[in-house]
């Protein structure tokens, strides 16, 4: 290759580079730069909290899981917001989950959808027995419906 000539590139132009794949494997990589190479345009489009929700789930052997989601707990959840003021750190952080392996498939992990009735439900249950522990609570509103709640309101005079 002579002078003239370029390697590849990672990425094929500007849109691609806050792609999540090439985020992700800019991590994977431990590119430490790559949060110093994007303008400030780019900065504000890059979320550092969808590091959190990518980070941790990869595709592979449930060794490469394993670590991937401790390391990511250590690394990255631990501190996060502690740190939310420093972008940059929150990046190198989010290269430290990386044990510079490769590129790995990650996955999206979802966060968990509050249900309203549920959530009804252990409130009046935290009101109604204040001396039980969240743990017991959390019980109680798993075998406990709504409908029932409300049936025992209306059987107690509390419509």
């Amino acid at each position: 290759m002579n002078c003239d000539q370029q390697s590849t590139p990672l990425i094929s132009d500007a849109m691609d580079k806050l792609h999540i794949s090439n985020e992700m494997a800019q991590l994977d990589r431990k590119q430490r730069d790559f949060y110093d190479s994007l303008t400030d345009e780019e900065r504000k489009k890059f979320s550092l909290f969808l590091m959190l929700r990518w980070s941790s789930a990869v595709q592979g052997d449930a060794e490469l899981q394993e670590y991937y989601v401790q390391s990511c707990n250590y690394h990255l959840n631990k501190h996060f917001f502690a740190v939310s003021k420093h972008p940059q750190l929150q990046w190198l952080m989010a290269t430290a989950v990386s044990p510079d392996l490769g590129t790995q498939r990650h996955a999206w992990i979802a966060p968990k959808k509050k249900d309203k009735a549920a959530s009804g439900v252990r409130k009046f249950l935290q009101k109604t027995y204040p001396n039980l522990k969240s743990s017991d609570i959390d019980v109680l509103a798993s075998i406990v419906t709504a409908k029932e709640i409300r049936d025992y309101e209306r059987d107690h005079g509390n419509d």
